[in-house]
């Protein structure tokens, strides 16, 4: 089982050789060629469409090799089939199983390398073994938090969440005692009016509304 989406429908790969129809025999015959010179090279460069269809049958080739072993027949015929070169073969069964059989993700990776304008209109992509030799691609990116500048502006983010914290934690509390002093204030007015009925805190007139009827 492939560990990475595959289309359902192969794709057309019309004109793949200079000067070569289509069909079947001249996509096997361009798909053996990619296939024999990524398990070589171990990383290659080419079209986007093409390179994506060359991965399905290298991850599936090294699939099967790992699955059944150099002892087994038809997976033996198939890899000499595939390769124009017996040392391929080889080093399928003897140099990337031993890599691959203990990997949980797929075998490949493939990375697309910016559009060139003016020029070809297709993405190209570069396609690797993983755990091949050669340096990454892209470069790593440098963990930067330990420059100054980072520094600085993470306390100064950290004094401005306080600092709102601080000032929100004292505008609830002056709230609270706005309405606390509010509430003891309207007490104090209906013990003073003593007649039950509610004095008004701003004029201290009496609204005739009865307080046991609030």
């Amino acid at each position: 089982m492939l560990k990475f989406s595959v289309k359902r429908r192969p794709r057309k790969l019309k004109g793949v050789w200079t000067g070569c129809g289509s069909g079947p025999s001249e996509r096997i015959k361009y798909l053996r060629h990619w296939v024999g010179k990524l398990i070589r090279d171990e990383r290659i460069e080419g079209r986007e469409d093409r390179m994506n269809e060359t991965r399905g049958y290298a991850e599936q080739l090294i699939s099967l090799a790992i699955q059944n072993g150099e002892n087994h027949r038809p997976t033996m015929e198939m890899a000499t089939k595939w390769f124009k070169e017996k040392e391929m073969t080889y080093k399928l069964f003897k140099v990337l199983v031993p890599r691959y059989e203990n990997y949980q993700t797929s075998f490949t990776r493939i990375q697309r390398l910016p559009i060139e304008y003016p020029g070809n209109p297709y993405y190209n992509v570069v396609l690797e073994l993983k755990g091949n030799p050669y340096p990454s691609i892209f470069p790593e990116q440098r963990d930067k938090a330990g420059l100054l500048n980072n520094i600085l502006i993470e306390a100064a983010k950290k004094d401005f969440y306080n600092e709102h914290r601080q000032s929100q934690v004292v505008r609830d509390s002056m709230e609270r005692d706005i309405v606390g002093l509010e509430r003891d204030t309207l007490q104090v007015r209906m013990d003073k009016s003593g007649s039950g009925k509610v004095e008004n805190v701003k004029t201290g007139s009496t609204d005739g509304t009865d307080v046991d009827k609030l």
